[in-house]
């Protein structure tokens, strides 16, 4: 193992009593803060060296993805009871490598388009494996147009940002700054997007609106039911 200088014993000893304590590490701007640092670049590099020791492994594509190994563990020392706690904290950080924290973004119409809020109104966390592909954020859904495809009023859809789709796939489509969750159909000179509810009518994209494909449906959960 390297030898650490002061400065990363001291972030090995906080991202310890962090996951000790509130059972996640620290992200790295609270990191920086902490330390006393101007800038995360100074924190992402001490944690590069963390890694490179041993002591810490750090899990790509998450905001708090930081985790102590045994080493680390056995570094950060401590009585029975606080190895026990950072070690159960450990293990319980392995469990949730498939957890996804998302954003719910306002609400996204399954009738007519709705205007979307652009506020975040709360995040959930989800399991990522009941999605594919994996979604940048959540919207709840207003209205029964899509049923056919399981997807009901007040449910959370999941959206994976993307500008591009193809043809027959479920979109959220933005229609002159208005949402909504429809089956996309391209044919030769129209784009129109189909509800899955024989009481709705499709909507036909004509050539003077601005239209958007926002991402693509990659999956749901229904709360309450």
């Amino acid at each position: 193992m390297n030898a650490l200088t002061e400065t990363q014993h001291a972030i090995l000893a906080l991202i310890g009593d962090r996951i000790a304590v509130e059972g996640m590490p620290p992200s790295q701007t609270e990191i920086a803060r902490a330390m006393g640092f101007s800038g995360v670049r100074a924190a992402q590099y001490h944690l590069e060296a963390l890694e490179q020791a041993g002591v810490i492994e750090r899990l790509p594509g998450k905001a708090r993805g930081l985790r102590l190994t045994p080493t680390g563990l056995a570094l950060l020392g401590g009585d029975d009871d606080d190895r026990a706690v950072a070690e159960s904290a450990a293990a319980r950080s392995r469990r949730d490598e498939d957890a996804l924290l998302l954003p719910v973004l306002g609400r996204v119409a399954a009738g007519a388009p709705i205007g979307a809020d652009p506020n975040v109104d709360e995040h959930v966390l989800l399991d990522r494996n009941i999605f594919f592909p994996a979604p940048d954020y959540m919207l709840k859904v207003q209205g029964d147009s899509m049923r056919d495809e399981g997807i009901f009023d007040g449910d959370l859809i999941g959206v994976h940002r993307t500008p591009e789709a193809r043809s027959g796939e479920i979109v959220v489509a933005r229609i002159d700054d208005e949402i909504t969750v429809k089956l996309l159909k391209i044919g030769k000179d129209r784009i129109r997007l189909l509800p899955r509810n024989p009481d709705y009518h499709p909507i036909e994209v004509m050539p003077d609106q601005d239209f958007a494909i926002e991402g693509l449906y990659c999956g749901l959960v229904r709360r309450g039911r």
